[in-house]
């Protein structure tokens, strides 16, 4: 029984933290970019993409949007 109940503890951690490849497409000035993020949980990828930020070169400023997919 308390095997039973060890492998399905186990089974159900696994599933929690899924780690799997994901796509993260950015777009900057009309130029669209996709990046995978290799092994990542969705949390994490989410953290790492999605961001919207301004870059600003002297009088030139960019703004760069990415979408998780």
């Amino acid at each position: 029984m308390k095997k039973t109940l060890l492998i399905a503890i186990v089974a159900v951690a696994s599933l929690a933290s899924c780690k799997k490849d994901r796509t993260c497409t950015c777009v900057s000035g009309g130029t669209t970019t996709v990046y995978t993020l290799t092994k990542i949980t969705k949390s994490n990828a989410k953290d790492a993409c999605l961001a919207t930020s301004t870059h600003t070169s002297g009088s030139t400023t960019t703004t760069t949007t990415c979408t998780l997919n």
